[in-house]
C-alpha cells in the first residue's frame, strides 16, 4: 500500500490554489488554477496534498454522507488488486460503503469511513500518468 495523498475537499477553489501555490511554495502538477482537481507535491517522488473541488463528491452515493458539503478531508491510498483488498479488510471488520467501481477510465476505487467519519479512498490505477 502506498500513501497517494491527502485531498481536501474545497469550496473555495481558485484561493486554496493561489494559497498551496503561491503562499506555501508547493509545485502544482498540472496548473489547473480553476479546478476542479489540483496535486501539489513538496518535493518529486513524495506524496501530496490535493484540492478537489467538493461538488465532484456530490455524485457519490447516499451513505457516504452528505459528501458535497460535509466532508472536508479525503485520505487517499493506492492498492493494488482493489478487490481483494476490500475482501481483506471487510474480513477484519470494515464496512465498504461504495465500490470497488469505476471513477474514470485510469483508475477504479472504493470508499470507507474510518471510526471517526473521515472518509477514505482506495484507488486501483488502471494507467500510469504519462
Amino acid at each position: 500500500m502506498e500513501l497517494v495523498q491527502v485531498r481536501l475537499l474545497v469550496t473555495d477553489f481558485a484561493a486554496c490554489y493561489r494559497f498551496y501555490a503561491d503562499v506555501l511554495g508547493l509545485a502544482p502538477q498540472s496548473g489547473a488554477v480553476e479546478g476542479p482537481y489540483e496535486k501539489f507535491s513538496p518535493h518529486a517522488g513524495s506524496a501530496g496534498i490535493a484540492l478537489q473541488d467538493r461538488a465532484m463528491m456530490a455524485g457519490l452515493p447516499a451513505e457516504l454522507g452528505d459528501t458535497a458539503t460535509g466532508h472536508r478531508s479525503l485520505v487517499v491510498l493506492r492498492v493494488d488488486g482493489l478487490d481483494a483488498y476490500c475482501a481483506r479488510i471487510t474480513a477484519r471488520g470494515a464496512t465498504v460503503l461504495h465500490g470497488p467501481a469505476p471513477m474514470t477510465d485510469r483508475m477504479r476505487v472504493a470508499h470507507l469511513k474510518d471510526p471517526e467519519g473521515n472518509l477514505v479512498e482506495l484507488q486501483e490505477w488502471l494507467l500510469l500518468r504519462g
